[in-house]
């Protein structure tokens, strides 16, 4: 009992002594109380025949009928299916180059050459989603774009609307985010990779190990507790498509591979037409109880094959 007061008595004393570090702390933890938790008791109208002339708290309750309602829905298999396939080709397709890429650029000793490169490969990620998507319509317009002028130019013909081929969907979302974030994704590798040991590489020399060896034997196993928990966060984010790109590339042409859930949850809950906030909070709901399942399991064997994990 003595030790709890006088633990408590020492913890008020730096409260005092540092109030101005807790005051800031205090303004952070508002906005995420008044933002970000808050906000999680309207969740609760994907349970209800949400009306709101008579709010969150007085419609009626109906249980699991709007979950039960989008697995029956016939647009269930196809929004599932696309989401799925575009993020896992996403993660397939982007999560190693990054890595990949900081590896090879630590090798590089011209320090002048790296920054350049650096500087050239992180430009992209500042381009907002809107103009990125107004590049890509630009570039691969089938008639004034670069690539319809290539087509015309080598065959005579006019090349084909990629925008309007649902199965070239796919590749123009993920290779264009490849494009766009690999260079910045790539710095928590490189900042990973400054604090291996010069020694390492110097005993890898002397024991008569080339470059690709010490890069293998080195400085992978080095990043490669960073690798498993950025895994394990992107296996978070599955089902987590970025909106704004894919409803921007979006059209009816190629609307049966670019139909993914968060476009749906638009359509139904706040487009023309729309308007149904319980069904549309109740696919969010269950979006996010899947992504919370996947981050789990992820964690669970990564924790097993190689003792890293988030918790």
């Amino acid at each position: 009992m003595k030790s709890d007061k006088k633990l408590q008595n020492l913890s008020m004393k730096l409260v005092k002594q540092h109030w101005q570090m807790y005051l800031m702390l205090f303004l952070p933890l508002v906005w995420l109380l008044i933002f970000r938790y808050y906000p999680m008791l309207g969740a609760q109208i994907a349970f209800k025949h949400f009306r709101a002339s008579l709010g969150i708290w007085g419609s009626e309750w109906v249980g699991l009928t709007n979950f039960i309602r989008f697995f029956k829905s016939y647009q269930f298999k196809r929004v599932i299916s696309n989401t799925l396939l575009l993020s896992m080709y996403q993660l397939i397709a982007g999560f190693p180059l990054p890595v990949i890429f900081a590896l090879l650029l630590n090798t590089v000793t011209r320090e002048g050459y790296k920054k350049f490169v650096q500087t050239i490969t992180y430009l992209p990620y500042f381009i907002s989603i809107v103009v990125m998507v107004g590049i890509l319509l630009q570039v691969f317009d089938p008639i004034i774009g670069l690539y319809g002028k290539a087509v015309f130019a080598l065959t005579g013909t006019r090349g084909m609307d990629l925008f309007g081929k649902a199965q070239i969907f796919p590749h123009l979302y993920v290779w264009s985010g490849v494009w766009q974030n690999m260079g910045w994704n790539s710095i928590i590798y490189l900042a990973a990779l400054s604090s291996v040991s010069a020694e390492l590489h110097e005993a890898g020399k002397i024991d008569g190990m080339n470059r690709f060896m010490r890069v293998v034997y080195i400085d992978l196993p080095a990043i490669l507790p960073t690798i498993t928990i950025l895994l394990i966060l992107n296996s978070g984010r599955i089902m987590n498509l970025d909106f704004e790109k894919v409803f921007l590339m979006q059209n009816n042409l190629n609307l049966s591979r670019s139909e993914v859930i968060s476009t749906y949850v638009y359509k139904v809950g706040l487009a023309v037409g729309g308007g149904d906030f319980s069904f549309a909070t109740a696919i969010g709901l269950f979006n996010s109880a899947v992504n919370l399942v996947l981050i789990t399991t992820v964690n669970r064997i990564c924790r097993k094959l190689g003792g890293t994990s988030l918790w």
